[in-house]
C-alpha cells in the first residue's frame, strides 16, 4: 500500500475567499484538522504556506495549504516536498472541480490538469504528475461566467450537497491512509449525497 507523507489542500488565502468554491482543499483540510486529537499536528507558518505537522498511524504526515494563491500552489507544495524528502507518489492534493457535479468526489493516481491551474502549477514545480489526487465536485456555470462562478458561495441545495461532499472527502482521505487509494477510490468514486440519505433512510423503515 502507498504511504502519503503530505497532504496538500488548494485554495486561495483571505476572508474574501473563504467559504467560496474554489477553496474546497482549504476546507477538507480544516475538517480533516478538527478531527484530529489536540496537539497532534504541530502548526506551522512559512512565508508561503501554512504547514500542520504530525503523525497518523505512527507515520509521519504533513498537511498543507498553500498561501500563494491558486495559480501558484505549487511554489509552496514543490518546496515542501522537497524539503522533507517527498516523492509526488506520496502526494495527495485536493482540489475542486469544474467537471463533477456538486456533491461528487473523484480520486485519482495522477494524470493530467484538467485545466485547472493549481494542479498545473504543482505539476510544473514537482517535475511529475503522479501525484495522488482527490476532486470535489463544485459544478460547471455557463460559458464565460468561470472566474466569477468558483469564487461564489453556495447556497439553498446545492450547499447542503457540498457540505456532505466535504464530510465524504474527509472520510476518503482517511480511507487512503489506512486502506490505500484503491479501496477510497471503490468506495467514494460512485458515491452521491442522495444515494446516502436514500440508504439512511432505507435503514429507518427496516429498523
Amino acid at each position: 500500500m502507498e504511504e502519503i507523507g503530505l497532504i496538500v489542500g488548494l485554495g486561495n488565502p483571505g476572508p474574501e475567499y473563504a467559504g467560496t468554491r474554489h477553496n474546497a482543499g482549504f476546507m477538507v483540510i480544516d475538517r480533516l484538522l478538527a478531527g484530529f486529537p489536540a496537539g497532534r499536528f504541530e502548526e506551522r507558518h512559512t512565508a508561503s504556506s501554512s504547514v500542520w505537522a504530525g503523525k497518523f498511524r505512527g507515520r509521519a504526515l504533513l498537511l498543507q495549504k498553500p498561501l500563494t494563491f491558486m495559480n501558484l500552489s505549487g511554489q509552496a507544495g514543490g518546496l515542501l516536498a522537497r524539503r522533507n524528502g517527498i516523492q509526488p507518489e506520496s502526494i495527495l492534493v485536493i482540489s475542486d472541480d469544474l467537471d463533477l457535479p456538486v456533491g461528487r468526489l473523484r480520486l485519482r493516481n495522477g494524470g493530467a490538469d484538467g485545466g485547472h491551474n493549481g494542479l498545473k502549477s504543482i505539476i510544473a514545480e514537482l517535475g511529475s504528475s503522479s501525484f495522488r489526487r482527490l476532486r470535489i465536485g463544485i459544478g460547471r456555470p455557463k460559458p464565460g461566467e468561470t472566474v466569477d462562478y468558483v469564487l461564489s458561495k453556495f447556497e439553498g441545495e446545492e450547499e447542503r450537497r457540498f457540505e456532505a461532499s466535504l464530510a465524504a472527502a474527509v472520510e476518503a482521505v482517511r480511507t487512503v491512509l489506512t486502506g490505500g487509494m484503491a479501496r477510497a477510490m471503490n468506495r467514494f468514486n460512485a458515491w452521491t449525497p442522495v444515494e446516502e440519505s436514500e440508504t439512511n433512510q432505507k435503514k429507518e423503515v427496516l429498523s
